[in-house]
């Protein structure tokens, strides 16, 4: 089991503060990353001045109004993570700012998956550039587009092209039902990493249907495909303490093995009205049982070690 204390994290918020705007202290020189690694967080500030929200989107659609670094680590901080993969909000769009300046205020820290426009020329060059800059993996959704339509263009063959090349992860946040049209992607691009968020949002209508689940495992045969076990409280019963997901997680365990799995809490969702922090780590740490200790290291930090901070 990883280490519970002395995480980088744990010290952050008392060398620098988030709000409003980014953090420019670095960590000092002894500290050194430990810990659980959340794969998905995101994170924003309320000051829209400096970070302006994308066409389209009002500080009230900000719910919260805020969650900086400082107030994530109000969570994280205690319950043993020690380094987190940032996941760029949709209100910004595809301006990373703000993400890349929570990274670089913190290298070794915080590692990023940003949004791109696969529309846009030479798209595999700003992948590249933003990958000197501690990006790791590319957003990809679908949103109400079909998934056929949505992977079929040229800047999306590019950017798969691209991930095979540079070894950055295509990080998909799709329903269940285009779990088959991604089965067909993962074929034609065998080398390309590619990363299930959230179960592939099976469970959202409060029912882990056989179907779906059977879709999703089919892709374990493609070994350049991981799923991050994340966002309990949205999934299933969506009840603390989310036991119900277990059926589920033993499964995908069982398909992929625990160095493909990645436990994420999908912060600041996850610590909103009845649900918080500890209860989802502890589903992955404690009530887990058919999990041994080196199955648990790797769910709640070795695979995103390497997925994201490789």
């Amino acid at each position: 089991m990883l280490a519970r204390s002395g995480s980088a994290l744990a010290g952050l918020g008392a060398v620098a503060s988030f709000a409003p705007g980014p953090v420019m202290a670095q960590k000092s020189a002894d500290q050194k990353p430990g810990g659980y690694i959340d794969a998905h967080v995101h994170v924003w500030t309320p000051d829209v001045k400096k970070y302006p929200l994308a066409e389209g989107f009002r500080p009230a659609d900000m719910q919260p109004p805020s969650f900086t670094p400082v107030e994530l680590l109000a969570h994280a901080g205690t319950c043993g993570v020690g380094r987190i993969t940032l996941i760029q909000m949709s209100f910004y769009k595809y301006d990373n700012s703000y993400m890349l300046d929570v990274i670089k205020a913190h290298p070794g820290v915080f590692s990023g998956v940003a949004i791109v426009d696969h529309t846009k020329p030479k798209v595999d060059a700003e992948m590249k550039s933003l990958a000197k800059r501690g990006v790791r993996g590319f957003r990809l959704a679908p949103g109400k587009e079909s998934a056929e339509t949505y992977f079929a263009s040229k800047g999306m063959e590019t950017m798969w092209r691209t991930g095979a090349k540079e070894n950055l992860k295509m990080c998909l946040l799709i329903n269940p039902e285009a779990l088959p049209t991604v089965d067909k992607l993962c074929e034609k691009n065998p080398d390309t990493p590619v990363v299930i968020d959230h179960f592939s949002r099976i469970g959202i209508d409060g029912k882990i249907g056989e179907s779906d689940l059977a879709n999703l495992c089919r892709l374990a045969r493609h070994k350049n495909t991981f799923v991050k076990v994340s966002a309990f409280y949205a999934l299933g019963k969506k009840m603390t303490p989310y036991v119900d997901l277990l059926p589920m997680i033993r499964l995908l365990h069982e398909t992929f093995g625990s160095q493909r799995l990645m436990w994420a809490s999908d912060c600041p969702f996850q610590v909103q009205g009845d649900h918080n922090y500890r209860d989802s780590v502890d589903l992955i740490a404690k009530r887990a049982d058919f999990l041994s200790a080196d199955d648990r290291k790797q769910i709640l930090g070795g695979t995103a070690e390497r997925v994201f901070f490789s």
